[in-house]
Order: structure tokens, then C-alpha cells, then sequence
């Protein structure tokens, strides 16, 4: 079932981005937490009072992560774990790193982007934007499902792109094996990831799971507009200056964040919707806004679920009213890469 429009929906009550609500108690994943919207998604999330959880393949980054969040929210629950989408293997060791005994949301935030040719590849034969952007997290999914399914009314929240938004997938060339474009291959990545948080909310809700799925996209953040967060980030004079017209139509990072924030503390968000920037889908406070068109394309979102299951060996699935056997869900080993 498509999701309704916003316009046929009761109106969302107030929401404030700089007054969150509290979610002590709660755990939230964030990966790729240590830099960029994904950085300022856990530092927003540390200010409400819960555990928050930074997914990084860099321990060193993940560090001085940790350190800023800590000293610029008072308090702050934060710690890092190691994770590596581009390495699926390693991925079913992740739900134990966390050592907790449920997951209130985790936010697919983390992902590669390329500029320039050659094709890369991941370390199982992927096509290294497709392979971590989308697989990786398709692959995540299944082995965190039962700490989601262990909360009361766990989120999975889809970062997406507004890049994805002009794309197409080529169901035939998914891992761009045949035309390789950088850019464009960023953008279907993201696109990918976009379908599978859409269908996931629909077969979470076919089975009556209490788990639920939002796809969530930053509008135009750029660094240039990004408030600094030494070492990690520093916007110097010039760089601020030299953004100030942009700033009529984009947004720094931080408000890139918004969306994904309140898609996991706001309750009357709703699963199987899109949420972006208020002000042309680019800047602005979060809101629902149409499912774009091609994301409602359920014929779409099934091949790329069987091809993903088939690249990476498993798929994300629970079982009504009980957690998940540690093998249940895992399908064949995936196929050797020639």
C-alpha cells in the first residue's frame, strides 16, 4: 500500500529542533556517526539523554567523535563501535558489539561517495558504492532485527538523497558494471537504499511487526555551511563568507540532520513515509512529504529485495510476538564474484 499524502493526514503536532524530547533509557546506532550529518545526528540524539552508538570503521575517528559529543553535551551517553559496511562478513559480529539487549532505532546514515573513475570495488566483489551504501546496510539490518524486535516500538530510519531523487535503477546493472558514472552511481546507491526503507516498512507491517521503517533525506547540506566542530570539522572565514548565497536555498549539515533526528524521537512519525527540509525538499525544519513517484514502484523494490538477499546471503525479516534465531533469515552463502 502506498502511503497516503501528508494532505490526508491529521497535521503533525509542533515540532522544535532545538528543544528535543527526552529518550532516556533508549539506544540509538548511527552509522557512519563519526563525521558529516551522520556526526550531527548523534550529537543531537546525546542531548535527549540516550545511549547513543556511533558505527565506524575508523576507531581513531570514532574517538575524537566521542570526545566532541562529550564536550558539548553535558552528560552524554556516547560510545563507538566498529563496523565496516563494505565488509559483510564482519557485519553479524555487530549486534553483540553493542552489548545491549535492545535497539530503540538505528539510522542508516553512512555511505561513500566517489567523484571520479576508476569503479572500486568492496572486498566481496561489489561495486564499492552499491556494496556499502546499499548492501552493507540491507545485510545490518538482518542481523540487528531481533535487538529492534526486543523494543517496545523500534525505528529504522533509511538516510537517503535528494540526489536519488532524478534517478532510475537499472535493475540489470545495479552494481554498474556496464556503465560506471560516478555521480550517478552515488545517486542510485542512495536510491537503492531509499527502496529497501520503503519495503521494509511493508513487509515489517505485513507480518504485524512492531518495528517500523522511515526513509529520511538531508535536502542540500553542504560543508561550507556547516557550524565547526574542531577537529573534525572547521569552517573558516572565507569558506563562510564565500556560502552566504547559498545559504538562501541549502543548509549546513547540522540541519541536514533534522529529518533523521525526529524520525527517530517523534512518536507520530509514521512508517513507510519520506521526510526532508520544509523549503523545497532543500532547507528547512523536517516534514512528510510525498513518497516520490518511482519509490512507490513496488515491482521495483521486490527485484532489488531478491537480488540484495542474493548478493549478500541474508535478509532482514522477524517473526510476530518472538526474537529471531541467530540463523533464522540467513539465506545461501552469496555467490562468488567473477
Amino acid at each position: 500500500m502506498t502511503p497516503s499524502a501528508p494532505s490526508s493526514v491529521p497535521p503533525f503536532p509542533p515540532w522544535n529542533v532545538h528543544r528535543l524530547p527526552r529518550a532516556d533509557g533508549s539506544v540509538f546506532l548511527v552509522t557512519g556517526g563519526n563525521a558529516g550529518i551522520g556526526y550531527f545526528v548523534a550529537e543531537q540524539l546525546s542531548a535527549t539523554g540516550a545511549t547513543v552508538v556511533l558505527g565506524s570503521r575508523d576507531p581513531a575517528k570514532a574517538e575524537r567523535a566521542t570526545a566532541s559529543i562529550r564536550g558539548r553535551v553535558a552528560g552524554a551517553r556516547v560510545r563507538a563501535v566498529r563496523l565496516d559496511l563494505a565488509d559483510l562478513p564482519s557485519l553479524r559480529a555487530v549486534a553483540d558489539s553493542l552489548e545491549v539487549k535492545r535497539l530503540d532505532a538505528v539510522v542508516h546514515n553512512a555511505g561513500v561517495a566517489l567523484d571520479d573513475p576508476p569503479r572500486q570495488e568492496t572486498g566481496d566483489g561489489h561495486e564499492l558504492m552499491f556494496g556499502t551504501n546499499h548492501l552493507g546496510h540491507f545485510a545490518l539490518t538482518r542481523w540487528l532485527m531481533p535487538l529492534l524486535s526486543a523494543a517496545p516500538a523500534a525505528r529504522v530510519v533509511t538516510m537517503g538523497s535528494f540526489a536519488a531523487k532524478s534517478e532510475r535503477l537499472d535493475l540489470d546493472d545495479l552494481e554498474s558494471r556496464q556503465d560506471y558514472r560516478p555521480k550517478r552511481t552515488y545517486g542510485r546507491s542512495k536510491l537503492a537504499q531509499m527502496y529497501f526503507g520503503v519495503d521494509l516498512d511493508r513487509r515489517l507491517r505485513a507480518v504485524g511487526s512492531t518495528v517500523t521503517s522511515v526513509v529520511v533525506h538531508p535536502g542540500g547540506a553542504l560543508d561550507s555551511l556547516t557550524p565547526s566542530r574542531p577537529p573534525l570539522h572547521v569552517r573558516g572565514t572565507g569558506a563562510r563568507l564565500g556560502a552566504a548565497p547559498a545559504a538562501l536555498l541549502l543548509q549546513g549539515k547540522h540541519a541536514g540532520a533534522w529529518p533523521a533526528v525526529r524520525a527517530v524521537l517523534d512518536p507520530a512519525v509514521r512508517g513507510g513515509r519520506l521526510w526532508g527540509p520544509r523549503v523545497f525538499g532543500l532547507r528547512g525544519e523536517p516534514r512528510p512529504e510525498p513518497l516520490w513517484n518511482h519509490l512507490a514502484d513496488s515491482f521495483v523494490a521486490a527485484r532489488l529485495w531478491d537480488v540484495s538477499r542474493e548478493l549478500t546471503g541474508v535478509e532482514p525479516r522477524v517473526t510476530p510476538g518472538q526474537l529471531q534465531d541467530p540463523t533464522d533469515g540467513a539465506a545461501a552463502p552469496p555467490r562468488p564474484r567473477s
